[in-house]
C-alpha cells in the first residue's frame, strides 16, 4: 500500500472517464451554482500531470500549509508595500576619509509619558506599547543599523537599556530631567571604538528654562591608538586623536514658548562650541528631538548661525502652531519661506530667556552646522523642500519632522536612513509602529566620515 504522502498521476483514460462521468451526471434542472462548481472540478480534473495529489480519491489529500506558515503569510500580506526603510547614499568620493561614525538619534517614548497621554496612541494596540516588548525591539533596531553611537530621548528605563546594550558592547551615560519628570536623555557608545574623555550636562532649570536637560560628551576614537597612553593621546592634535563632541537634547514641547525653546538650543550651542575649542577645535555632532519643524525660525538659527528674533513671534519660533493649521503638505513645506517684514514685540523677560540678555534681539552661534539629511538628496516622497524628512513623528495629533542630526563641516555624511513616505505611515497607523518587524519608534541614523588629513 502506498503511503498517503505519495503522489499518484492517473492515466489519461481514467481522467477521460472521470470527465465523461461528470458530464453524464448533469441535469438540466441543476442549480447554476452547482453547475459552476462542477465546471471548476472538471477543469481541475482535466489538467495534465497535476503537481499535487489526485483529487478524485478520498484516500489521498493535498497537504495544507502549517499554522505557522499561514500566520507568516498573513503578516506579509498585512504589511503595507514599501514599508521597509532604506539607506540614501551620498555621491561624494570618500576615498580620502578613514574614520567612520554611525550615529543614531532615537526618541524611544518614555513609558510614563505614553501612559499619561493615551489619546495620542489610542490607535496602537496595547501589546505593542508593552515595555518588555519595546526594549527588545529597540535593541534589535540599534543592532540592525550597526550603530556606534546612540543618542536617546525620553528614557525612563535606563537600567534596562544599559543591561541590554552592554551585551552588544555599549557603554552609556544618563541625565534625567529635573523636577517631577521621570525621563531624560542617554548617550551610548561602542566601548571598543571610543573612549569617553569628558562629560557634562545642562540643567536648563538653573537658567530659568524649565526642566529639560541636555548632554555633551567628548569621545575619542580608539583606532590605531592602543600603544599610546591617555596623557599622550590628549596632547595629540585633533586630526590625530580623532576626538569629537557629541550632544544630545530633548527641547521643550510647548509650541507657545518659543523663547524657552530658543534659550535651550542657544545654551547647547554655546556649550558645544566651547568644548570644541577647549579640545582643539574638534568636530561636533548634535542629535535630538528639537520639537521644531524644518521651516521654523529655530531651524533657521541652527542652519545659518544667526536669527533676528524681532522678525518672529514667540509662538512661531518652532513652527508647530502654523504647521498644525496647514492641511496641504506642499504648503507646509513653503509657508515659512515667505518673508514677512513685520516686527514683533518681545518682553524683556522673554528676550532674556531666548538670548541671555533683556536687550539683545540678534542671536548668533559659532558652529558651522549642517543637517545630515539635508546633505544627502533623496526622493520627494520622503523629503520636504528643505531636504529634511517629511515625517519623523506621527501620532493622532501630529505628523511631521522634529528630530535631527546636525554636524560641523569636518564631518561628512555618506549615508542616512530614509524615513517612510507619509502615505505608507498612514497605512501603518502611526508611530509607535504596530507593523510587524518594525521598531516601536522612528530613529534617525547617519554614517559620517572624519577627514584623514
Amino acid at each position: 500500500m502506498k503511503k498517503p504522502t505519495d503522489r499518484i498521476t492517473p492515466p489519461e483514460h481514467t481522467r477521460a472517464a472521470t470527465a465523461q462521468s461528470k458530464h453524464s451526471d448533469s441535469s438540466p434542472s441543476e442549480r447554476p451554482h452547482n453547475r459552476r462548481k462542477r465546471k471548476r472540478a472538471e477543469a481541475e480534473t482535466l489538467k495534465p500531470d497535476p503537481p499535487r495529489c489526485f483529487s478524485g480519491s478520498d484516500r489521498f489529500h493535498c497537504p495544507r500549509p502549517s499554522a505557522r506558515r499561514r500566520r507568516k503569510r498573513n503578516r506579509i500580506e498585512q504589511t503595507p508595500a514599501g514599508s521597509s526603510r532604506i539607506w540614501a547614499y551620498s555621491p561624494i568620493d570618500s576615498s580620502s576619509f578613514k574614520d567612520k561614525v554611525v550615529v543614531v538619534s532615537y526618541n524611544i517614548l518614555a513609558v510614563e509619558n505614553a501612559s499619561k497621554h493615551p489619546d495620542l496612541y489610542f490607535k496602537v494596540p496595547k501589546r505593542f506599547m508593552d515595555w518588555d516588548r519595546r526594549k527588545v525591539l529597540i535593541r534589535e533596531e540599534i543592532d540592525h543599523y550597526d550603530a556606534s553611537i546612540v543618542c536617546l530621548q525620553e528614557v525612563d528605563r535606563f537600567d534596562d537599556l544599559r543591561g541590554l546594550f552592554r551585551k552588544d558592547g555599549f557603554k552609556g551615560v544618563y541625565k534625567p530631567r529635573t523636577g517631577e519628570a521621570d525621563d531624560g536623555c542617554a548617550i551610548f557608545w561602542k566601548e571598543e571604538l571610543f573612549t569617553l574623555l569628558h562629560e557634562e550636562n545642562i540643567e536648563f532649570k538653573s537658567f530659568g528654562l524649565r526642566n529639560n536637560v541636555a548632554q555633551l560628551c567628548v569621545l575619542k576614537m580608539n583606532q590605531n591608538m592602543s600603544e599610546l597612553d591617555e596623557h599622550t593621546q590628549r596632547m595629540l592634535p585633533p586630526t590625530r586623536s580623532r576626538s569629537f563632541v557629541i550632544g544630545n537634547i530633548h527641547v521643550l514641547f510647548n509650541p507657545n514658548r518659543g523663547d524657552i525653546k530658543l534659550g535651550q538650543v542657544r545654551l547647547l550651542l554655546e556649550k558645544a562650541s566651547k568644548l570644541s575649542q577647549e579640545w582643539g577645535c574638534i568636530p561636533v555632532i548634535l542629535c535630538g528631538d528639537l520639537n521644531s519643524i524644518p521651516q521654523s525660525p529655530l531651524y533657521q538659527f541652527l542652519a545659518s548661525s544667526k536669527l533676528d528674533i524681532q522678525l518672529h513671534g514667540r509662538r512661531s519660533i518652532s513652527g508647530q502652531v502654523e504647521f498644525l493649521t496647514s492641511q496641504n503638505w506642499k504648503a507646509r513645506s513653503s509657508w515659512a519661506s515667505i518673508s514677512k517684514p513685520v516686527f514683533h514685540r518681545w518682553s524683556e523677560e522673554e528676550l532674556r530667556l531666548a538670548t541671555g540678555s533683556g536687550r539683545v534681539t540678534q542671536l548668533h552661534h559659532h558652529l558651522k552646522l549642517c543637517s545630515a539629511y539635508r546633505g544627502i538628496p533623496a526622493s520627494c516622497r520622503t523629503r520636504d523642500d528643505c531636504g529634511e524628512p517629511l515625517a519623523t513623528s506621527f501620532h493622532s495629533k501630529f505628523i511631521g519632522t522634529v528630530d535631527y542630526i546636525w554636524h560641523t563641516e569636518e564631518l561628512v555624511p555618506v549615508k542616512v536612513l530614509e524615513t517612510l513616505p507619509v502615505d505608507i505611515l498612514k497605512k501603518i497607523g502611526g508611530l509607535p509602529s504596530k507593523t510587524p518587524g518594525k521598531s516601536i519608534e522612528y530613529p534617525l541614523a547617519c554614517t559620517t566620515l572624519l577627514d584623514s588629513q
